[in-house]
């Protein structure tokens, strides 16, 4: 259950529209190979590859996916909030939820983090700990799919095409400092 980055990658600092896809197909990875554990194991034993697959997934729940958040909510969003063109406007109505979706998912990783490292920790999970952290994970799962979904096939491509290379260059650039 060893998660693997490797696959080739869409994006890069000079695509910054792509490494948000990346980071998206990163965030279904790690959350599908939690929701996977959490039933097969059902809050049992875990052997070594599970606990570190569920370690790998909660360290980067916890470090890497708030820059994702970050790369959103202060790069993209309000450069995308300054342009007068009709279609990004509509697609500005939906930020604000896009920030609501934001605010629920670090909700839900909170509880998830303390669950799951009690697992670690104990070694097991008690049985309703366990239905809870499976019904956090998969509820969590069918909000990243509505959230990725809205992301990608309505907010992205207008900001790819209505973006001045400037401003995408700058996104580019905010991404890299916050991954140092």
């Amino acid at each position: 259950m060893v998660i693997q980055i490797g696959e080739k990658s869409e994006g890069s600092f000079d695509n910054p529209m792509g490494l948000l896809n990346d980071c998206h197909r990163r965030i279904e990875r790690f959350l599908s190979a939690m929701v996977e554990l959490a039933r097969f194991a059902q809050g049992g034993s875990l052997n070594e590859e599970q606990r570190e697959a569920l370690s790998e997934s909660l360290r980067y729940f916890r470090e890497s996916a708030p820059k994702h958040t970050q790369d959103e909510e202060e790069s993209l969003f309000p450069r995308l909030s300054h342009l007068r063109n009709p279609k990004v406007q509509a697609v500005l109505a939906r930020i604000g939820k896009l920030r609501d979706d934001h605010a629920v998912a670090d909700k839900t990783h909170r509880e998830i983090e303390d669950l799951a490292g009690r697992w670690l920790k104990d070694g097991r999970l008690p049985e309703e700990s366990a239905r809870r952290l499976a019904g956090l994970l998969e509820g969590l799962s069918d909000h990243y799919y509505k959230h990725i979904l809205l992301e990608e096939t309505e907010v992205f491509p207008i900001a790819a095409r209505a973006l001045e290379k400037s401003d995408l260059d700058a996104i580019g650039r905010e991404m890299a400092e916050r991954r140092g």
